[in-house]
């Protein structure tokens, strides 16, 4: 039925990647389910592969009897002894070989289908094995086709998934163009493994600048962070484990070559590179860039930053539709609050002349404590003790009647809102 089977094997694993056991043990299941359809459901069969004589050799199996109720599972004593085996008992189990070539034409071709999917099991095996490991990588492709939104690309031996939602805003590919993307997750499902490719996500920036960047391969750089609004804008922040190297210079590279090469692949993506830092308050300041920062008020409680700016540089440091800052908070993990120098005097007046109606406060306690970070009547009602006594002439008693008078202003307040409402 099959001819030169042996070499069939062979040429059919080296073809496909599979080991041959597996594809014999195809065939014989194959021969197995032949042999049924041709003898009934009922029959006792094995197949084996005899690689001697390249040949898939079917058995039935048949118990010895002295008297036969069922020829298809019993052979009688008498002609066990006269065809097969002159020693044999009742109660054993011979083997007798199945001439194949008997088989017709839809025993053959339920075979030839079973031979088929177990190939096309064993071979989406292999490319689940192969792909499982390589999250996180980059890969080479081609479009091959458009189902609904996503992009089918051909990875070789097998294809890969862009989802729409996988895919960089505005951009659009031609069947057969080169595409490039970052593997997200492979997925076993019962049609084959499902390779979900992705180009927006920020591994994907990673991957590239690893591509372009020697010295973030070999560990030199480190990326420490990834901020993106794909096919708009793209911060990255990135640090140095040799003193002698410049992180942000060898991310851009000589006249800008690295960068822009990343820039090129993902279709004119503007790139920050940011300095990163252990101190925070310079980190934030880094991650505004382009934008000059004046000073910046820490809350590490609520890990948020007040960030001043010079008057010109706010919608700098904003960005356009709240773009910069929205990314630096993203970059660095700290709520940031881009105020400008008018707008915070103006709090800052604001914020003097609420402390003076504490009673007992100074105006030079005042600055003081306007100065140390408590710039509101809130501020100070919910301040403990010890926040308040920093000031040398300030007592735990006297910081405890300030909360609680701090307190009873916000309340009169709320209340005189209320009536006018």
């Amino acid at each position: 039925m099959l001819p030169e089977l042996k070499r069939l094997i062979e040429q059919m694993g080296k073809d496909k990647g599979i080991d041959k056991t597996i594809i014999i043990k195809a065939l014989e299941s194959a021969m197995v389910t032949a042999s049924k359809k041709k003898m009934g459901p009922r029959v006792d069969i094995e197949a084996h592969y005899n690689e001697e004589i390249g040949e898939i050799e079917v058995f039935q199996f048949k118990t010895v009897v002295e008297k036969v109720v069922d020829p298809d599972t019993q052979v009688s004593m008498e002609e066990a002894r006269r065809d097969l085996d002159e020693e044999t008992e009742p109660g054993d189990s011979l083997g007798i070989k199945v001439d194949t070539s008997t088989f017709g034409r839809i025993a053959v071709q339920t075979a030839k289908q079973i031979i088929i999917q177990k190939v096309k099991d064993a071979e989406r095996d292999n490319i689940y094995e192969e792909y499982k490991d390589r999250k996180g990588e980059l890969v080479n492709g081609f479009v091959q086709r458009f189902e609904g939104s996503s992009i089918i690309v051909n990875l070789g031996r097998t294809e890969g998934v862009i989802p729409a939602s996988e895919q960089i805003f505005r951009e659009t590919y031609k069947r057969g163009e080169r595409i490039r993307a970052y593997v997200v997750d492979v997925v076993r499902e019962s049609k084959g493994p499902q390779i979900i490719l992705s180009r927006t996500h920020p591994g994907f920036l990673k991957s590239l600048f690893e591509v372009e960047v020697p010295e973030i391969s070999e560990g030199l750089i480190d990326i420490v962070s990834v901020s993106r609004e794909p096919g708009k804008r793209t911060k990255i922040s990135v640090r140095t484990r040799d003193k002698d190297i410049d992180p942000v210079g060898a991310c851009v590279g000589m006249r800008g070559s690295r960068v822009q090469s990343v820039v090129q692949e993902l279709r004119g993506e503007k790139i920050d590179i940011v300095p990163y830092s252990d101190d925070q308050a310079m980190y934030v300041c880094n991650a505004l860039a382009p934008a000059k920062v004046d000073r910046v008020f820490m809350d590490e409680d609520n890990r948020a930053m007040e960030v001043i700016v010079p008057d010109d540089q706010l919608s700098l440091a904003i960005g356009k539709r709240g773009q910069n800052v929205r990314l630096a908070v993203k970059l660095t993990g700290w709520k940031i609050d881009v105020k400008n120098e008018s707008m915070a005097t103006l709090q800052e007046k604001e914020g003097y002349k609420a402390l003076m109606k504490i009673p007992g406060m100074t105006e030079g306690m005042a600055e003081q404590l306007f100065n140390g970070g408590l710039k509101s009547i809130a501020a100070i009602a919910a301040a403990d003790a010890e926040s308040l006594a920093f000031l040398p002439q300030v007592d735990e008693k006297m910081a405890q009647l300030w909360t609680e008078a701090a307190s009873r202003i916000i309340e009169q307040e709320s209340v005189g809102v209320k009536e006018s409402g």
